[in-house]
């Protein structure tokens, strides 16, 4: 019996634990399963099994466990309602499975008084076929319910009335009277001072709130300034991989004669002096990007960009060096890399040519093969024709049986509706009766209560304003002080409210003046950085624009090289496949006169044709001007040297 009752604390104590608006039954289950491991397996199994039906089924349970508490379970504490749970669980779902020996001891482990209630309550046989069935008639389906839980309470009822009658035995055996061997000792109240009464605000009128603004519809656009920046960081990308490339290019290019020293030293020092050692005006922060989008340097960026010119000009310095003490020549290389890149660029545009060809030559044959499809589907649709003349006529019969049948079933209706309607007429009217009386009736129930309520409110208002009036009554309150007193507490440093006055105004004076001593650094500290900033803004103009110029006399150079024609590919698979394309054509333009011959109505091109004919010529002749292009220009200035040149 002991073990039983502590199975049954066990799984109280788990359930007030729960709670459902926060916790998850599953979850809930796997942390009771751990923290159960010190029990034996036969007991741990037990504490699940019961713990997990609790709840599955808390709303059966909590309907009954909740009507005892309003009807024979005022008196009980409401720390038991787990408690009750689980006897309610015990008694429904497992007591065939349990046996009523084992049932029995287990309600004996619990608090006798408390069991005996309950059970009388719940195994009460007027409760178990009225309200317990219809309250869980509305959860679970009916049926089951009688079936599988009404029933057998039912059937066990007898049992349960002998184990309360010997419960309800045992509690007044064990109960006696008490034996007072003293005097009960009194309380008495205490003589507290009565509190002051609140005072009671006046009812406020519910305010009214404007209606808001609408959200503006700029709220859901992405900004212009953001687009902006995009534009710059493109840009600045290409630009930096264009000097990358020209700095990969330029790494080699590093040997010339030894005739052409003289040469190389006055270039190296008018590269010296490109770079002026004094300022002499004082350049903007800002430069001017694509698109006239005004870009605003900030002092990181400026300092990044001179320390790359500055880079780069000692690198073209190390160059000219390396150039004067006799470094080889890559000259050779450079025209080799050359024509074997044209070499290449020749096969692929022939390939592509290929391509091309192949493309209009797949579409002169879907041409032949359609029109001779063409010629296939007219015969085809001829005897489609003659199918369907037939069907429309067996349609036709089909319609003319069935209106008639349809006729006759809405004359059949239509007497239906006659008899109904005089039925229904006489309904609706006693109904009109009914709601007029029952809407009159509630009329004069709501007249009777607004004037209540009005009584009411005038007699609260009333109340209020005798009690405002009695709070807004003078009094005297108030206590004249002396600010160049001193208190006399014998505090070290005691002084008058006026000389501690005096005091802070001194520290302010001298924390102000720090202050001024402070801000006069950081203003010497910025000129002298912003000093600093307009030297490297200045070198950076100067490197732009001779980067500017040197992009300009490329691109005319590669413009005039851009200006030569090219010949005709000369590819003996290019040739191959034009002449393939020829006898296609006219193989179509031969099948084209048969047919136009053959149907009279077909004489004029259709549309569709005339469209795909013109689309591949246009093709045609967009793939030579690319041919031309790729040939001519095939070292012409990318985009970043085009924008750099502009």
């Amino acid at each position: 019996m002991a073990c039983y009752g502590k199975c049954i604390e066990t799984v109280i104590e788990q359930l007030d634990k729960f709670t459902p608006k926060r916790d998850n039954p599953e979850q809930f289950l796997e942390a009771a399963a751990t923290s159960l491991q010190a029990l034996s397996p036969q007991k741990q199994s037990f504490v699940l099994e019961v713990l997990s039906g609790c709840l599955e089924y808390r709303k059966l349970l909590t309907v009954v466990v909740d009507a005892f508490y309003v009807e024979d379970g005022r008196l009980c504490l409401r720390v038991d309602h787990s408690r009750f749970e689980v006897i309610c669980y015990l008694a429904t779902f497992l007591l065939e499975e349990l046996g009523f020996q084992l049932f029995c001891n287990i309600i004996k482990s619990q608090p006798v008084d408390k069991m005996c209630k309950f059970l009388r309550f719940f195994f009460n046989p007027l409760h178990l076929c009225s309200w317990i069935k219809d309250e869980w008639s509305l959860i679970y389906e009916p049926a089951h319910v009688k079936e599988n839980w009404i029933d057998p309470l039912m059937r066990w009822q007898p049992e349960v009335q002998e184990l309360i009658n010997h419960l309800e035995g045992v509690s007044a055996s064990q109960s006696s009277p008490l034996k007072t061997k003293a005097k009960v000792t009194e309380p008495k109240e205490f003589n507290l001072t009565a509190p002051r009464p609140r005072t009671i605000p006046a009812p406020e009128p519910v305010p009214v709130v404007a209606k808001p603004r609408p959200v503006p519809q700029s709220t859901y656009q992405p900004p212009k300034e953001q687009q902006q920046l995009e534009t710059v960081k493109r840009y600045n990308r290409r630009k930096a991989e264009e000097l990358l490339l020209r700095a990969n290019m330029e790494e080699l290019r590093c040997a010339m004669p030894r005739s052409c020293r003289e040469r190389v030293q006055g270039s190296k020092q008018q590269l010296r002096l490109q770079i002026p050692p004094r300022i002499r005006k004082t350049p903007k922060l800002t430069f001017y990007r694509p698109d006239n989008i005004l870009v605003k340097l900030n002092t990181t960026a400026i300092l990044r960009e001179g320390a790359l010119y500055q880079r780069q000009v000692e690198q073209e310095l190390q160059r000219v060096d390396k150039l004067v003490d006799g470094a080889g020549d890559f000259s050779e290389f450079f025209e080799w890399q050359k024509k074997m890149q044209a070499k290449d660029r020749e096969e692929q545009l022939a390939a592509s040519e290929c391509r091309r060809l192949q493309g209009k030559l797949s579409h002169e044959e879907a041409v032949l093969a359609r029109q001779s499809l063409m010629q296939e589907n007219k015969q085809r649709v001829e005897q489609q024709k003659e199918q369907m003349a037939k069907l429309m006529l067996q349609r036709a019969e089909r319609r003319l049986r069935e209106d008639r049948s349809r006729k006759e079933l809405v004359e059949q209706v239509i007497e239906g509706q006659k008899n109904a309607k005089a039925a229904q007429t006489k309904l609706a009217k006693g109904r009109q009766q009914t709601v007029q009386e029952a809407i009159e009736e509630s009329r004069g129930l709501l007249q009777r209560r607004a004037q209540a309520a009005q009584e009411e409110q005038r007699r609260r208002c009333e109340l209020i304003s005798q009690l405002r009036a009695l709070e807004t009554q003078p009094t005297r309150k108030g206590k004249l002080v002396d600010l160049t007193q001193i208190p006399g507490y014998g505090l070290e440093g005691e002084m008058s409210i006026v000389e501690l006055r005096e005091r802070l105004a001194l520290l302010k004076e001298n924390q102000r003046r720090k202050e001024e001593e402070k801000r006069d650094q950081i203003i010497q500290g910025k000129r002298a950085k912003s000093q600093e900033l307009q030297n490297t803004v200045e070198q950076i103009s100067l490197c732009r624009a001779a980067m500017g110029r040197s992009a300009a006399l490329r691109w005319e150079e590669e413009k005039a090289l851009a200006a030569a024609p090219a010949a005709p590919s000369q590819d003996e698979r290019v040739q191959q496949l034009r002449r393939r394309i020829s006898e296609r054509a006219a193989e179509r333009s031969r099948q084209a006169a048969l047919l136009h011959v053959s149907a009279p109505r077909t004489a004029r091109p259709k549309p569709r044709a005339q469209l795909e004919a013109q689309h591949w010529l246009e093709l045609e002749r967009s793939r030579e001007r690319r041919l031309q292009a790729l040939q001519q220009g095939g070292s012409g200035p990318g985009p970043a040297r085009r924008l750099e040149a502009a």
